[in-house]
């Protein structure tokens, strides 16, 4: 079979497959022109390398030719189309657009401590997701409400410079103090959130720490209704139960979990420094943990990676990429923070790697690792620029590079049910794709290198989208 009829016979079973929705080069909107860099029907990447995001070995000296929205083929051999922008891919790599499941349009923006009271900063933030070469994101719970949803229908219209986002509706928590957080009164109140954020255009919900087992279970049968998921960054409810409830997916690796705090009480949160403590010293081969993670494994029950953040606890670490697109005063209260922690010896010292230990375990067990970020804590968790560091962090983990990028692309695809049109790169797929400088499969830094991110197949300037908020980062 000739690769050109192979091809055609891609598209057409896409076609034919019913509830596929072929991507088409979108119209990009007028605010948005002055990042594209490449904008044609036909465009052709010759002599890259190809990391496809399944954990196969790089293929170098590899063809990619993208029309209109899609990946119309890869390989060698492939002849160059006439019409074709081509982009010399020599010395560069190209792997699929990342798929990051636990970001916000948030960010810790100096207020008291203990409010809960973050910046809304929508437009810099996607723009800034997108730059680092995030295709598509998840917001792990929101604080604002309607912005979210309204980010995601104008990213999805190419109105704005941003991923193709699902929109996850604000927290779904019990009694609670954050300012900016509705506290449940009960199972059926669960209920009504979640159809009436549904309603709304949420398509992802998110519990939190002071949830009772009632109200999460209320939620994931309401939110399962109407075939959505739902994901939570715990306290109260332990995994096991979580699990036992039907979750999709929790937050935050093992950090998170109380299931092994010995006077833990049913429906209330012991705090985090109980849970990390227990965490931090918890044994991978003790017969405990090796049960509650065959039974997230046996439950389908997904796991998000946040390295970064707490990274950002742990004395020692680098600072943070990304911290010069700041507002000044939000970069000043970032850099004391560093320096604070950086010398100051604490739990994290012992949490941090145990933390990376469990998710590889978790791993070898079978389980699904996917990845994010959670631009919250004291601040430096950067879009962009923290999602090229969650990578590394993962190869610091114990995982190759190339296990490291399929964690981040197409698990996170598999996990939102994408995984037919983004997430790895093969003919029929959506053109979702970053083009970097150098070999990440053999130097993860090079992720860092991003020259182009081609979202359906528009090609976005990574530099331009950095320049338009850098020193406003804050502001909006």
């Amino acid at each position: 079979m000739s690769r050109m009829f192979r091809s055609v016979l891609v598209a057409l079973c896409l076609v034919s497959a019913g509830g596929l929705a072929i991507a088409q080069r979108p119209q990009v909107g007028n605010a948005i022109q002055q990042f594209v860099k490449v904008n044609a029907p036909v465009v052709a990447i010759t002599h890259v390398r190809v990391i496809d995001g399944t954990g196969a070995p790089a293929r170098d000296d590899q063809t990619v030719v993208i029309r209109d929205g899609n990946i119309a083929a890869v390989g060698t051999g492939i002849a160059v189309p006439a019409d074709a922008t081509v982009i010399d891919g020599t010395g560069k790599s190209l792997i699929p657009g990342l798929v990051m499941l636990h970001e916000h349009t948030y960010y810790p923006s100096g207020s008291p401590p203990g409010l809960g009271v973050y910046g809304q900063l929508g437009v810099s933030f996607t723009r800034l997701y997108l730059a680092g070469g995030v295709t598509t994101m998840r917001t792990g719970g929101n604080v604002n409400g309607v912005m979210d949803i309204t980010l995601a229908r104008r990213a999805a219209a190419f109105e704005i410079a941003a991923p193709s986002i699902d929109a996850t509706a604000p927290y779904l928590n019990g009694t609670n103090t954050f300012l900016q957080m509705h506290s449940l009164k009960d199972a059926d109140d669960a209920r009504r959130q979640v159809a009436y954020w549904a309603d709304m255009g949420a398509t992802s919900f998110k519990g939190y720490m002071q949830i009772t087992r009632a109200q999460l279970g209320a939620a994931i049968e309401e939110a399962h209704k109407r075939g959505l998921k739902v994901t939570a960054h715990l306290c109260s409810v332990t995994y096991a139960e979580a699990a036992a409830l039907g979750i999709d997916n929790l937050e935050h690796g093992f950090a998170a979990s109380t299931d092994f705090v010995a006077d833990k009480k049913p429906d209330t949160c012991p705090g985090q420094g109980a849970a990390q403590q227990t965490i931090a010293q918890l044994d991978p081969a003790a017969p405990a943990f090796q049960q509650l993670v065959k039974t997230l494994v046996d439950r389908k029950v997904a796991l998000t990676s946040t390295l970064t953040v707490f990274e950002t606890f742990t004395p020692g670490r680098p600072m943070s990429p990304g911290v010069e697109v700041l507002m000044p005063e939000l970069k000043a209260q970032y850099e004391q923070t560093y320096a604070r922690t950086y010398q100051n010896r604490n739990a994290y010292v012992t949490l941090f790697p145990k933390m990376m230990e469990l998710e590889r375990a978790f791993v070898r067990a079978g389980g699904m690792l996917v990845a994010g970020t959670d631009p919250t804590g004291s601040g430096g968790v950067i879009p962009g620029y923290s999602n090229q560091r969650q990578i590394e962090l993962l190869v610091e983990a114990g995982f190759t590079p190339l296990e490291a990028i399929s964690i981040s692309t197409l698990n996170g695809a598999k996990y939102l049910g994408r995984d037919s049109r983004i997430g790895s790169i093969a003919e029929g797929k959506q053109a979702d794709l970053v083009l970097v400088a150098g070999n990440p499969a053999a130097r993860i830094a090079d992720v860092r290198n991003v020259e182009t991110v081609f979202r359906q197949g528009i090609g976005f300037d990574p530099a331009k989208l950095v320049a338009s908020v850098t020193g406003k980062v804050g502001l909006w």
